[in-house]
């Protein structure tokens, strides 16, 4: 039976989950209100602020009917989540909008509201890091979902780092080459059952699978890891032959963005590697004392 819980909106939890929906809501209306940008960094901006929105405001609603106690999944696992992402999300939108966006030198209330919408995004920042922290602690011997542990964040961080990658790609970056050809068939391969082994993990569906998941997750970040080395190695190697910065680049132009890729590229090769080394010393380590 649904009730209200009005402990929902009054803890400090709920206080800061309201606080960081009106951010949002700001900063997406603010940065909406000075015209649409054909950039995908401007529309990973703005589909940061909504979507982060749209999922706090749910969490909210969700809480104080007291919805949240129907779902099929464990809810503070999701929640503790969602903040964390939240956090990554916000804070590469506001790098990202103030370097490429907002203007510089310039008067006007255009210019007022790129950079209202930008300082709102960075107090969004620090609200989504007190709920981090305000998830995070747990009396002791309470047990924590998968996506709160060490491999669940690490799972979190390899799909993220992959939308920035996709963010950043254009067509014309890869087409007529097979080489970056299969970098981008890393990138999605990785993405595509990261998403699953997070969703499988967060369902709690592992305790059907006829064979150890465990091992199988194992097995999987290792291939991971191998073909995001090749795409290390690849991407930069054929991205940027013959290909230099050209003079007229400016602010965001193509061959920035090959920077990009290929920095996020490096990063989530590390993190695959830190993956893969945890989870044999989880199984293989941990799991026979």
């Amino acid at each position: 039976m649904i009730r209200v819980d009005l402990r929902a909106l009054t803890q400090p939890i709920g206080i800061l989950r309201i606080v960081a929906t009106i951010l949002t809501c700001i900063s997406f209306s603010l940065v909406a209100s000075v015209g649409y940008v054909t950039n995908s960094y401007w529309s990973w901006c703005m589909f940061t602020w909504s979507i982060c929105f749209i999922v706090s405001l749910a969490i909210i609603v969700m809480e104080f009917t007291t919805i949240h106690t129907k779902a099929p999944f464990g809810w503070e696992d999701f929640t503790a989540a969602f903040a964390m992402l939240a956090s990554l999300m916000i804070f590469t939108a506001s790098i990202i909008y103030p370097s490429f966006f907002a203007c510089k030198g310039e008067s006007g209330s255009p210019c007022q509201r790129q950079i209202g919408a930008s300082v709102l995004s960075w107090i969004c920042v620090l609200v989504y890091v007190g709920e981090v922290v305000l998830t995070r602690i747990k009396p002791q011997g309470e047990n924590i979902g998968f996506l709160s542990t060490l491999p669940g964040i690490m799972k979190m961080l390899e799909t993220f780092i992959a939308c920035i990658i996709f963010t950043s790609m254009d067509i014309n970056h890869y087409s007529k080459a097979p080489e970056l050809e299969w970098c981008v068939s890393v990138y999605s391969l990785c993405f595509i059952f990261s998403i699953a082994i997070i969703v499988i993990c967060t369902a709690q569906l592992t305790s059907h699978s006829p064979i150890s998941f465990e091992k199988v997750v194992i097995v999987y970040n290792i291939m991971a890891t191998l073909m995001y080395m090749t795409a290390m190695v690849i991407w930069p190697l054929y991205g940027f032959k013959k290909n230099p910065k050209p003079a007229s680049c400016g602010s965001v132009c193509t061959w920035d963005k090959l920077v990009v890729i290929t920095i996020m590229t490096i990063f989530n090769t590390i993190v695959y590697i830190l993956d893969s080394a945890y989870s044999i010393y989880l199984v293989f380590f941990v799991g026979r004392e």
